[in-house]
């Protein structure tokens, strides 16, 4: 560390030091402050976009338990009943077009997609499920997964589900590792495939799923075996 005798000389290597650095400190701390500054514009704008989806998620909650009340269309017939699912339709891609990046776009996302399956209109319900699932969050990607394949088991397409869990990241789908073995299973079997849907139910069983019906499952393939021996 250099000393100086006189405050001329402290002075002087002030000034050389700030001729040297002067510039380059302004910028760094002109940056930090930036920095400082954009984050928490950014933090508050989050913040701002929270409360805003929020609001319209209420709504939309509040639009489909009034639908709900009428039955879903028993009490308000025709127009009135269709301007209460067209409300619903538009407070949900509100959101999902508004507000995506926040948690918001996929409960909404998923709750449109339900309704959509109860109207009948399942390709509807597979698109909206597919957008969720290609969202950041894992756990609502997963569930949105979770319920497109439920629905492609139920209409028909069997393979493409099997491929739709064959995709799934197993690290990122790991607490979901039971749902997708029980899944698995009840696909093969719609295949025909009553050996491997065994093993995928036993799977689902060592990994501590969870399920009331599974072990009703596993059961149901070994009557059907004993029963196909017999013939």
């Amino acid at each position: 560390m250099e000393i100086y005798d006189t405050e001329e000389e402290q002075v002087e290597a002030l000034k050389r030091w700030w001729k040297e650095n002067g510039t380059s400190t302004i910028v760094g701390l002109a940056l930090g402050i930036a920095i400082i500054l954009g984050w928490n514009y950014w933090q508050g704008h989050k913040k701002e976009q929270a409360v805003q989806a929020s609001a319209i998620y209420d709504q939309l909650l509040k639009a489909v338990d009034d639908d709900s009340k009428d039955g879903g269309g028993r009490a308000t017939q025709g127009a009135v009943a269709g301007d209460k699912k067209d409300t619903i339709d538009k407070l949900a891609g509100r959101i999902q077009e508004q507000f995506g990046t926040t948690e918001y776009a996929a409960y909404s996302g998923l709750l449109q997609a339900k309704l959509k399956v109860q109207q009948g209109d399942f390709a509807a319900a597979k698109d909206i499920l597919k957008n969720v699932a290609a969202k950041p969050n894992k756990e609502l990607s997963n569930i949105a997964k979770i319920r497109l394949v439920r629905l492609m088991l139920a209409t028909g397409e069997y393979e493409q589900g099997l491929q739709l869990i064959n995709s799934v990241d197993a690290e990122a789908g790991s607490s979901f590792s039971g749902n997708y073995d029980e899944l698995v299973g009840d696909l093969y079997v719609a295949l025909d495939r009553l050996d491997e849907a065994r093993t995928s139910y036993q799977n689902a069983l060592r990994n501590g799923h969870q399920s009331p019906l599974l072990q009703f499952k596993i059961d149901d393939l070994t009557a059907q075996e004993k029963v196909a021996s017999q013939k």
